[in-house]
């Protein structure tokens, strides 16, 4: 058996050599800013300290873009959903997918695993279980040396003297830090927070009902009839951990008569998506985003198999909830066709909404902001009012403006999340885009950076003055 603190150490020794090899990450050469009191300016705050605020933290340090911050509301160990909210028991991606490797090969998951575990392990692992990929994520932030302050939360952000002022609070209370660029790393839940139904009353928080993305004390629904709604991976995972958790009985109520079949999502898991994505115009974007969104994703056949496994589980196909409201001490419903049911508990598996203006951090600029609906007028029979409600992004995932006078400031902000869906594809959503998104989103600041530092480059080139010719009957310095 492989001793994991020495594989681990031999391969952490690897990773150096490799970056070292590569030369990586490379000194940083963008212009020093300060504020207008001589206060620190970061280049980039990365709101986010998950799978893709991690992503993008190292590959724009790759690009020698290192006056940069990550931070996370969460506590350390505890971003992202993966420990907290992730009810699934193993990831629903492949095990042999890179991770957060950005093109080195000692980064790759498989490669830590086995230097932890051992190569016999990794034959043996079917998917890669939640706490481990957690552990990678962390190890990946750790290794690279990424900076993070955790417990820290972005409040709302707003121009100052050209610089983009974020408001955070933590434990000691607000302060406002200067950036020029800011990334929004917040992951789906931060598209514009949960989807709730129409008909579900608000009134049932937070007794009688509970987003299944979100904290759900399971503990207290021991004994207990809950109603799940949606079909979707989060529908299944809740709806079996309800029961394994000592739930007398689940309901899951789903509009569809048959369950999606395919999932087309891994279908488009390529480079030709990944990277051929954000060149197509709108047109043949929307056609695709018609297509994905119209036929759904299945639920994972071992989420499906987990929650059949209970003897409480009963699903309703073909059986919409029109209304769910208080009745007595719990949760009455009204289904399609006008019959009726009651449960002790509601669970909503239905998803995250995409809405600009539910984004905390950019309400106060919401209405600024271009959606797909300022953009593009779909053809007759492909109105598809929910995707026209993804933000309209730039080739390096900036927000745009519906007035150009407002460009300036919003370019700076890069929504770095299941939000770029609709303009740049699945690289910002899910784990096989995430090396890819991440290396896009880096490229392309460090562009726009070089553009706006250009002075200053220019004068260090000037003046740089190692003498090439010294020693030699040519030196003529």
């Amino acid at each position: 058996m492989l001793d994991s603190v020495d594989g681990l150490a031999a391969h952490e020794a690897q990773v150096a050599r490799d970056l070292s090899l590569l030369r990586l990450p490379p000194a940083n050469w963008l212009a020093d800013h300060t504020g207008p009191g001589g206060e620190k300016v970061l280049d980039v705050l990365v709101v986010g300290a998950g799978m893709y605020g991690i992503a993008a933290a190292a590959a724009l340090t790759f690009k020698g873009i290192r006056n940069i911050l990550m931070l996370d509301r969460a506590p350390a160990g505890q971003e992202g959903p993966w420990v907290t909210t992730a009810r699934m028991e193993t990831l629903r991606s492949p095990k042999h997918l890179p991770g957060l490797a950005l093109g080195i090969p000692s980064l790759t998951f498989r490669a830590w695993y086995e230097a932890r575990c051992g190569v016999e392990a990794w034959e043996r692992l079917y998917k890669i279980p939640n706490a481990d990929w957690q552990d990678y994520l962390l190890w990946v932030r750790r290794v690279l040396d990424l900076p993070v302050a955790n417990g820290v939360e972005l409040l709302r952000v707003e121009q100052r003297n050209g610089l983009l002022a974020a408001l955070l609070r933590d434990g000691q209370g607000e302060r406002v830090q200067l950036c020029r660029r800011l990334v929004l790393a917040t992951g789906r839940a931060g598209t514009g927070g949960f989807a709730v139904p129409p008909g579900i009353d608000p009134g049932l928080w937070p007794d009688l009902a509970a987003h299944g993305s979100g904290p759900v004390d399971f503990d207290a629904l021991r004994g207990r009839r809950i109603v799940v709604l949606g079909a979707g991976p989060t529908a299944w995972d809740n709806a079996a951990t309800a029961l394994e958790r000592g739930a007398a009985r689940v309901d899951m109520y789903v509009r569809r008569k048959v369950l999606p079949q395919v999932n087309k999502g891994r279908g488009s898991a390529h480079p030709g998506f990944f990277e051929g994505w954000a060149g197509l115009p709108p047109a043949e974007k929307w056609r695709l985003l018609v297509y994905m969104h119209d036929l759904q994703s299945p639920p994972p056949h071992e989420s499906v198999h987990r929650a059949l496994r209970q003897p409480g589980f009963h699903i309703h196909l073909g059986t919409p909830v029109a209304e769910a409201r208080r009745a007595g001490a719990g949760v009455g419903l009204t289904l399609g066709g006008g019959a009726r049911a009651e449960a002790d508990f509601l669970i909503l598996g239905t998803g995250f909404g995409m809405d600009v203006a539910a984004i905390p951090e950019l309400a106060g600029l919401a209405p600024k902001v271009a959606t797909w609906a300022d953009r593009f007028t779909p053809p007759p029979g492909q109105e598809r009012p929910e995707l026209s409600r993804f933000p309209w992004l730039g080739d390096g995932f900036e927000l745009a403006a519906r007035d150009p006078a407002e460009e300036p400031l919003l370019s700076r902000i890069h929504l770095f999340s299941h939000g770029a869906f609709a303009s740049l594809g699945a690289i910002a959503s899910d784990v096989p885009g995430a090396s890819v998104g991440a290396e896009r989103l880096a490229h392309r600041m460090a562009a726009r950076f070089f553009a706006e530092d250009i002075d200053a480059i220019r004068a260090r080139l000037e003046a740089f003055a190692e003498p090439e010719l010294q020693g030699t009957p040519f030196f003529a310095l």
